[in-house]
């Protein structure tokens, strides 16, 4: 409203200016009224002419991350995005400069705007680049790219845009888990690993494809990837030895400190879950909050991209206790797997979850995080957790994770 009512102004202006012109060059008369009235004229032309710079049809294309191709680079959460543009104005009348506007919307964020500027060569043509601030995790859109010229006095601007939406996801962070001993170990119950992967029972959940072995039963063949390859190709079955590892993720908003107590327990999660599938285990997850959601173990890569895309969008927004939330999703914890719980909860809250899944057949484990206030050491909940054989860790930042599992716990 304010651009408009500036260009009003401007042209009122401009027209005032004219008139005066005119009307010096009517009563007065005379070589320097001419030439007044002559180069006025002149320069009103330029302006007006001004429209057919080209950048109304201004086209370009954006890269990201320095890819000269479509593709979109993967990002995790405080990680910066390097982002070109090139930019080529159609037309021949001359563009002092170009002031290119990108705007960043992330869901359910503020929207940031990058304005950076060049000047168009011969063939009026030109780059620019810039970098975004660390970013959140989350789904981000790149909006329309506008271009704005203005003639050499700076009176009247110009503008095109591009058409160029673009979307992009940042992941949670994540830190590389080299190994976790208590795991590796074997915990006592149905979380062993004492039965070899070769000799256990196969289930009737299809894992993917392999090659054919000779003697496989005429059941087992995949008949749409024999055609697709032209070879024997046989399906591939879970295994019931492959141990069944659920992350329950907690959240509950009023048990978090701050935005980054919680943005810990997602990089804790995604940790994890990236773990657990390098080593071809069964993950599932369990995230409770204003929907209740979550994902039965499976060892895919599809399984490892459904979890971490659920993760990208999750928020602090549940209300229940981590009990009472838990309690409300027994369907998603299968009967025998290894629960870890991450969460901020302590106490009593705890301690009725991990009894709750230990009667329900599970192998419970508590990643707690402790708030900024929490003093260090163990506490007497937690100590009554370990003695009953339940590991604990407490981790305050995601750099500790991995020495924590490594160590085994309390």
């Amino acid at each position: 409203m304010a651009t408009a009512r500036a260009i009003s102004l401007r042209w009122r202006l401009t027209g005032a200016v004219y008139l005066c012109c005119t009307l010096y060059l009517l009563f007065q008369g005379g070589k320097t009224a001419l030439m007044l009235f002559v180069i006025l004229n002149v320069l009103l032309l330029y302006l007006a002419l001004g429209r057919l710079s080209g950048i109304g049809r201004v086209k370009g294309e954006r890269r990201l991350g320095g890819n000269a191709g479509p593709h979109t680079p993967v990002l995790s959460a405080g990680s910066k995005l390097e982002v070109g543009l090139d930019i080529r104005i159609p037309g021949f009348w001359p563009v002092p400069y170009v002031l290119v506007q990108d705007t960043l919307e992330r869901t359910g964020g503020q929207p940031m705007m990058f304005e950076v500027s060049f000047i168009p060569d011969f063939r009026r043509t030109g780059s620019v680049h810039y970098s975004t601030p660390p970013l959140q995790r989350g789904w981000y859109t790149f909006r329309k790219t506008e271009c704005v010229t203005r003639d050499i006095f700076g009176l009247f601007e110009h503008r095109g845009s591009i058409d160029s939406v673009q979307r992009f996801t940042v992941l949670p962070q994540t830190v590389p888990i080299r190994q976790w001993n208590r795991v590796e170990r074997g915990l006592k119950g149905p979380y062993a690993y004492a039965v070899s992967n070769r000799f256990s029972k196969e289930t009737t959940q299809i894992n993917g494809v392999r090659e054919y072995i000779y003697g496989d039963r005429l059941s087992r063949i995949h008949w749409n990837a024999t055609a697709k390859t032209g070879e024997w190709k046989s399906k591939e079955f879970d295994r019931e030895s492959v141990p069944r590892t659920v992350i329950v993720l907690d959240r509950c908003g009023t048990a978090y400190v701050n935005a980054d107590h919680f943005e810990l327990a997602v990089s804790i999660a995604a940790s994890l879950v990236e773990y657990g599938i390098r080593r071809e285990t069964a993950m599932g997850i369990v995230s409770s909050g204003a929907t209740a959601d979550g994902f039965l173990p499976r060892s895919t890569a599809e399984q490892r991209q459904l979890i971490l895309n659920h993760l990208v969008g999750v928020q602090a927004d549940g209300t229940a206790g981590l009990y009472r939330s838990l309690r409300q999703s027994p369907l998603l914890i299968p009967r025998g797997s290894f629960v870890v719980l991450v969460t901020p909860h302590s106490g009593e809250e705890v301690v009725r979850t991990m009894e709750w899944l230990d009667r329900s057949g599970n192998t419970p484990c508590l990643i707690h995080l402790p708030g900024e206030h929490s003093r260090a050491g163990t506490s007497g909940w937690q100590r009554m957790l370990t003695a009953r054989g339940w590991p604990v860790y407490n981790v305050r930042t995601l750099a500790e994770l991995p020495a924590a599992l490594e160590g085994g716990g309390r």
